[in-house]
């Protein structure tokens, strides 16, 4: 990871997917979620964390209108010009530690 977040190798960034709905969680009347509980993810590169969790939501049961949104909206330009300007890497190991 280049050093554009400030040296980010003491840096967690952690996502917890849980009951994803299509809206924002900034929405104050939000759908209700079509995915619920599908685990936390966590890594030092922001750009393969969310990278990771966009794979493994579009695998999700329950997908379909989230994904229609993010196609639509063109949601991973974000993550492609992330790792264009160097604030990560969209390749990831995906690591199981268990519950």
């Amino acid at each position: 990871m280049s050093d554009y977040l400030g040296g980010g190798e003491r840096i967690v960034y952690i996502n917890v997917m849980n009951r994803i709905s299509i809206d924002c969680d900034c929405d104050g009347n939000p759908h209700e979620p079509d995915i619920h509980d599908i685990g936390i993810l966590a890594s030092t590169d922001p750009v393969a964390l969310d990278q990771a969790c966009i794979d493994i939501v579009s695998q999700a049961q329950g997908n379909e209108s989230l994904m229609q949104r993010i196609e639509r909206q063109k949601g991973i330009h974000t993550l492609e010009h992330a790792e264009e300007i160097g604030l990560g890497s969209r390749s990831y190991a995906l690591v199981d530690i268990g519950k």
